[in-house]
Parts: C-alpha cells; sequence; structure tokens
C-alpha cells in the first residue's frame, strides 16, 4: 500500500543513493509530456526538502524547457534489485546553468562528467513510496560508456555547437535558455 510523505526521510535518502537509475517527468501548460530515464550518478539528496540532478547533454533539453514554463517536476526511483519500492518526489524545479552563481556550489556534489549542461534543483512538496512488487528484478551490470564517448570526442565546442543547434528549444517549441546570458 502507498503512503504519502511531506518530506524525504533518512530511509528514502538511502533508498536513493542506491539506485543506479531513475525516471524524471516534466510538462508544460500546453505540449507533450516528457520522462526521461537518467544514470551514472547524477542525483543528490540536498536535506529532506531539496535535491538536485545533474542533466547532461542529450538529443533533446525537454527537462528545462518544461520546468521554465511550469515548474512541475516529478522523480521516481524503482528498486529493481533487491528492494522492492518504488519513490516519487513530486516537487518544482529550476535550472542552474553554468553561467548562474549556484553552478560551483551544487556541482562540487557531481563527478565532473563532460558535457554536463545544466543542474535541476527540486523543492520538494510531497514523496509517494509505494511497494515495488510488480516491479522486475534487475542486475545492474555497469554504465554505458556511449555518452560520456560521444560528449568526450565532441569537446567543449562541439557540444556548445550542439546546444546551438539540438538544445535551445524543447521539441514543442518552447525555450530553455541554454545559450541566453
Amino acid at each position: 500500500m502507498g503512503k504519502l510523505y511531506t518530506t524525504l526521510s533518512a530511509d528514502h535518502q538511502a533508498f536513493i543513493a542506491e539506485q543506479n537509475i531513475f525516471f524524471v517527468a516534466t510538462v508544460a501548460p500546453q505540449g507533450r509530456i516528457n520522462l526521461s530515464p537518467k544514470g551514472l550518478d547524477t542525483f543528490r539528496c540536498l536535506d529532506e526538502r531539496r535535491a538536485v540532478f545533474l542533466n547532461l547533454t542529450g538529443s533533446s533539453n525537454e527537462t528545462a524547457a518544461h520546468l521554465l514554463a511550469d515548474g512541475r517536476i516529478t522523480v521516481m526511483f524503482c528498486g529493481f534489485a533487491k528492494t522492492a519500492k518504488v519513490l516519487r518526489i513530486y516537487g518544482h524545479g529550476r535550472v542552474v546553468h553554468p553561467r548562474d552563481a549556484d553552478w560551483e556550489r551544487f556541482m562540487a556534489l557531481f563527478p565532473d562528467h563532460p558535457g554536463k549542461r545544466q543542474l535541476i534543483v527540486i523543492e520538494i512538496e510531497s514523496v509517494q513510496s509505494s511497494c515495488g512488487f510488480g516491479v522486475p528484478i534487475f542486475e545492474f551490470q555497469g554504465e554505458r560508456p556511449a555518452l560520456m564517448e560521444w560528449t568526450a570526442k565532441k569537446g567543449e565546442q562541439g557540444i556548445a555547437e550542439y546546444w546551438r543547434e539540438r538544445n535551445q528549444t524543447s521539441i514543442d517549441g518552447l525555450p530553455t535558455l541554454i545559450l541566453e546570458a
């Protein structure tokens, strides 16, 4: 049976720290709902009411566009290994770019991944846990090297060009402000 909480408990935070994958859902008032899988050690709980994740360069930039347009975000963690559990964080997110004052403070929490694009800071409104009994058991074999290899090969200038070409607007035409000063 699911339970609703107002904060992330120490047990919730420990469960999150064990997970190798999480899913991020966002939506703007109009257009598509976005749901993205994330990994590569890019999520941190800051405290019981705040979390942050490192948003790496990808084929689109829906999360940033949706947060600018609406702010709502849901993050879901599933226990695919030993613990049968689903944990959802509901809240409002804000985008932090490398040009922003908070960038260095939050980036200090993460590995220095090539292609780092934005940080998403989440103000948590509620947390829901459920049994996860219907979630299959999977064994983690390792991170895929493809994204790190691709971004390293492109280099900083190539990533900046990619952002100009592919990450300035969402698939629904919403701005991401990735290159705004």
